[in-house]
């Protein structure tokens, strides 16, 4: 039987060795991001041999994919699933396997909603061509109309970046319940224990006239792909969201083809966002039902 526990810091290292050892990385899995999102849904794990398991247990309680070498079990005995189980953000590849594994026994049903954006690094970095021509236009303009300097998201500058958010939030009036309230409180998370999550996360703040205006925060995926987890910007500050989204990219995307930039769920308005910066891929990710053995 499995024992589940809150996910915790000190778990950290135990966990970052199976997920090593996952051969499809999505957004949802990395430390960062269920580290960060772990209070807003009730996020537990519980550690096997071979497997970490992770559930959701807020508004209700829901099953995420189990991390770890997704080949190295028989899945048809694999205990935790014996008794059946409704899984969500299952990754295509785990998806696919655990249906040839289990004929008869597995329900596919795509998950739209949560597929990542993928994007190539070198293309949002030198924005060419007509695909880009509106992004690399607003990113002129931001350019030309103020002065600016671009850094590293370092401990020192946490407490400024908190302040930015604070006043992002009071623009989208986050105190509403709902999405941008639990984000909020997410950001808020991650910003307020950034020394204590050591070299995980990294990420820079753009600065006009000594002020910030924008910041971003992310998280290496694998070796060739991050992953954005925030990016937030003053709406006043004309073309600042492609001015932080290419300078980060330019700045700490060195040695990454790809960048992840999580999934749109269900929102039209991101979904259209996100479409228009050029996806080269998705990672698409499936609502799983398995019935018992």
């Amino acid at each position: 039987m499995l024992t589940y526990e809150p996910v915790c810091l000190t778990g950290r290292e135990e966990y970052l060795k199976r997920w090593a050892l996952c051969p499809m990385k999505t957004s949802d899995y990395s430390f960062g991001n269920i580290w960060g999102w772990a209070e807003e849904y009730g996020l537990e794990w519980a550690f096997s041999a071979t497997h970490v398991w992770i559930r959701q247990t807020l508004p209700t309680l829901v099953h995420w994919a189990p991390i770890g070498p997704w080949n190295s079990p028989d899945w048809a005995n694999c205990p935790v699933l014996a008794g059946g189980m409704e899984l969500t953000r299952v990754p295509e590849g785990l998806a696919e396997l655990w249906k040839e594994a289990m004929p008869g026994r597995v329900r596919l049903t795509e998950a739209r909603d949560h597929w990542d954006y993928v994007y190539s690094v070198p293309e949002l970095v030198e924005l060419r061509g007509n695909r880009f021509h509106k992004k690399k236009n607003l990113l002129n303009q931001f350019l030309r109309a103020y002065q600016h300097d671009f850094s590293d998201l370092t401990p020192d500058c946490v407490e400024a970046t908190l302040d930015m958010q604070r006043q992002w939030c009071t623009w989208r009036d986050c105190e509403d319940p709902g999405t941008l309230l639990a984000e909020n409180r997410a950001i808020t998370r991650v910003l307020q224990n950034w020394d204590r999550l050591g070299g995980g996360l990294f990420g820079g703040v753009l600065r006009v006239e000594g002020e910030v205006v924008a910041y971003t925060v992310a998280e290496a995926l694998s070796d060739d792909m991050l992953v954005i987890h925030f990016e937030k910007g003053r709406p006043e500050f004309k073309g600042v969201y492609q001015a932080v989204n290419q300078m980060f990219l330019a700045d700490r995307g060195h040695g990454f083809a790809f960048v992840n930039r999580e999934q749109d769920l269900g929102d039209e308005g991101l979904r259209k966002a996100k479409m228009s910066y050029n996806p080269v891929t998705f990672l698409k990710k499936f609502a799983v039902a398995v019935s018992p053995a």
